[in-house]
């Protein structure tokens, strides 16, 4: 059975920086395009990264270019979202999501068809 598994969320002052982790088990992800999602309490779950299986080509929401950065290692069959430069408003439950079919890193979430529990992230003002 398929499983993403998020890890690295907590509590953080702004301006200060996480590494959100996402570890697959069950099935190997390491061809499929992934990314990070986020959910705010009361909003919907948005886009936040995406990824490549090869990690050649990115995408991001334009409220987080240029202060986070998405990575993976197919070889430890984890995804990695390294987060600087933090806000409060950035404050949510992170998940990681996985591509079934489609090598696009879309900001759909309609595309993504495997998701992990999420991890909370919250940043204090």
């Amino acid at each position: 059975q398929a499983q993403l598994v998020e890890s690295g969320g907590g509590l953080v002052q702004a301006g200060g920086s996480l590494r959100l982790s996402c570890v697959a088990s069950g099935r190997t992800f390491s061809t499929n395009t992934m990314g990070w999602f986020r959910q705010a309490p009361g909003k919907e779950r948005e886009f936040v990264a995406a990824i490549t299986w090869s990690g050649d080509r990115t995408n991001y929401a334009d409220s987080v270019k240029g202060r986070f950065t998405i990575s993976r290692d197919n070889a430890k069959k984890t995804m990695y979202l390294q987060m600087n430069s933090l806000k409060p408003e950035d404050t949510a439950v992170y998940y990681c999501a996985a591509r079934g079919a489609g090598w696009y890193p879309s900001m759909d979430i309609r595309v993504y068809d495997y998701w992990g529990q999420g991890t909370q992230v919250t940043v204090s003002s």
